[in-house]
């Protein structure tokens, strides 16, 4: 593509509010061959040059329904790989801070999954379907979408491990324990058919009998940010605030969702807040950012952590307007960056789980 604007500006040269300025100047210039997608996790100043803000169901649809020529991902790997997988062949995603990765998403490998498979086969557990949440890479998507299983989001974790019992079948849910396990549980599942699945033990720590016994397999992965919250974070700000209301996203601990008033996705918790009667007060068990985000745009009503310490995920705060920039300065200039990119022959398995999930929701 050849140059359509001056010169590229180093984003290094500029304050933080040229930044922004330049970008909005860039996204004109693109017009609609640029889209920005951004998780709500995000700091606000790339939250505010976004043209998509949501949680990764949200941001998964945007992604699927979108013609741009260049898409600009705000977030973290496995999110832009979704993204990537999603869209079609004359698409560029890029990931706006190459080095924002996972650490829930690196607790699973193929090969763990693999073995894993085959010490249930062994056990002859019975039929088993793969439901791996989204915060997960590419492979292991892939490895849902061969063995005719479905990927999910925190949003529609309890439809996707539904549509799995329905079938007839065991689920095996990865790699969040938590997300899994509140899933289950919803659906009525006793505690008893739930086994949870240590990656650090031969056969998972399971021998044959009880992968024999269980409906649900839970890997024991989670997410080091929502594992911040603990169960006695609720009755100091009840003490605190009476009247509060606690709400928490799903990949908390169960003694921690047990002590709360409601849970839900990052979309379901901003909603619960923004349409709220005024006075009304919030202790949210999400990212720091979000709920900041939320606080300032309800002025009116209470809106704290529910944790007293810093519950920030590192890896979404490495992106910064200037990551933004960067992309967009190269794309304006003819020289994208590297986009991101699956192998065909994964992608066109992950494809099945991710359009499963889509069917989910």
């Amino acid at each position: 593509m050849a140059s359509r604007t001056r010169p590229a500006v180093d984003p290094v040269a500029l304050s933080e509010d040229a930044v922004s300025d330049r970008i909005l100047v860039l996204k004109a210039l693109l017009g609609p061959d640029a889209l920005i997608l951004a998780h709500h996790y995000q700091r606000d100043a790339v939250v505010a040059v976004a043209d998509v803000v949501g949680d990764s169901l949200r941001l998964a649809r945007a992604a699927a329904a979108a013609t741009a020529r260049h898409i600009v991902f705000c977030g973290v790997r496995f999110m832009a790989e979704t993204a990537a997988i999603l869209t079609a062949p004359d698409q560029a995603v890029y990931l706006a801070e190459a080095s924002a990765g996972c650490s829930m998403a690196d607790m699973a490998s193929v090969d763990a999954l693999e073995a894993a498979w085959a010490d249930l086969a062994a056990a002859r557990a019975g039929t088993i379907l793969p439901v791996a949440y989204v915060n997960s890479t590419a492979a292991l998507k892939a490895f849902v979408g061969r063995h005719g299983g479905l990927a999910c989001t925190s949003a529609n974790a309890v439809k996707a491990l539904s549509w799995v019992l329905s079938q007839g079948a065991k689920a095996f849910f990865f790699p969040d324990e938590h997300l899994g396990r509140i899933a289950a549980l919803e659906l009525g599942l006793p505690a008893s058919a739930l086994a949870v699945w240590d990656r650090d033990k031969a056969h998972g720590g399971l021998d044959a009998r009880a992968m024999d016994a269980a409906q649900v397999y839970l890997w024991n992965g989670y997410c080091v940010v929502h594992q911040m919250f603990e169960p006695g974070d609720a009755a100091t700000w009840r003490e605190k605030e009476p009247g509060i209301r606690v709400i928490v996203h799903p990949e908390c601990s169960l003694d921690v969702l047990r002590e709360a008033d409601a849970y839900g996705s990052t979309e379901t918790l901003a909603r619960m807040v923004d349409t709220a009667p005024a006075g009304s007060k919030w202790a949210v068990g999400t990212e720091i950012n979000l709920v900041a985000r939320l606080a300032g745009r309800n002025p009116d009503k209470l809106v704290v952590s529910l944790s007293p310490h810093q519950a920030l995920c590192a890896n979404m705060y490495r992106t910064r307007p200037r990551s933004v920039l960067r992309v967009l300065e190269a794309v304006a200039a003819g020289a994208p960056p590297p986009a991101v990119r699956v192998d065909p022959a994964l992608a066109g398995q992950a494809r099945l789980a991710l359009d499963r999930m889509l069917a989910c929701a």
